[in-house]
């Protein structure tokens, strides 16, 4: 009975953490890579000579250094199909560069398309393009009970150690750490983006 209502918990909690992940904003993920939203805005605002398309991905006071590349880069395209195929991938490289600080995540050059990004990016992203977001939810919900189910049964499978059975109590001790601090973790992560400050954990998230 509480093992069922600690996953009909970590249900709920998996689906308001979808919620509020929506909530934030696209998923980004993947900004690094060739087929990742930044590069796709990147080459629509080259397409369209429209700049705005990309100042939504930089902070406020890197907008200036992404304007001047960006005028630079509309110049040298029209040399010729050479240069313009060199202007844009440098423009990428910048936008992403400059991306990813804002974040404050390491710029670790542009990836490649097709990249295993893990089944969360996927669907997470799979949510705002069809404007479903169960199938995400449910993706979270097993995840959550997959890994707080699990350690939930080996808190239990310990506790009733003997009182002179000091490994056996350490085991116990371990494996009730291990699991208060994944309850905990995912509760933070909850509680920093439903306070709006989500930068700090987009940071951290984005780093692979």
């Amino acid at each position: 009975m509480k093992f069922k209502q600690i996953t009909v918990k970590a249900s709920v909690l998996a689906t308001l953490s979808t919620a509020l992940l929506l909530a934030a904003g696209p998923a980004s993920a993947h900004c690094d890579g060739v087929d990742g939203p930044v590069i796709k805005a990147a080459q629509q605002a080259l397409d369209t000579g429209n700049v705005n398309r990309v100042l939504i991905w930089v902070q406020p006071s890197d907008q200036a250094q992404i304007k001047d590349a960006f005028r630079k880069t509309l110049d040298v395209r029209q040399l010729n199909p050479n240069a313009k195929k060199m202007a844009d991938y440098s423009f990428f490289e910048t936008l992403v560069r400059v991306h990813r600080a804002g974040e404050g995540a390491p710029y670790t050059g542009i990836q490649p398309a097709g990249r295993d990004l893990g089944p969360a990016v996927v669907a997470g992203d799979k949510a705002l393009e069809t404007g479903a977001v169960q199938p995400l939810a449910n993706l979270l919900t097993q995840a959550v009970h997959k890994s707080v189910g699990g350690q939930f049964k080996d808190v239990i499978a310990k506790r009733d150690f003997k009182v002179d059975d000091v490994a056996g109590g350490q085991e116990y001790v371990k494996a009730y750490v291990g699991y208060i601090h994944s309850v905990e973790r995912i509760y933070k992560a909850t509680e920093v983006l439903a306070h709006g400050d989500s930068q700090d954990g987009a940071a951290s998230a984005h780093q692979h």
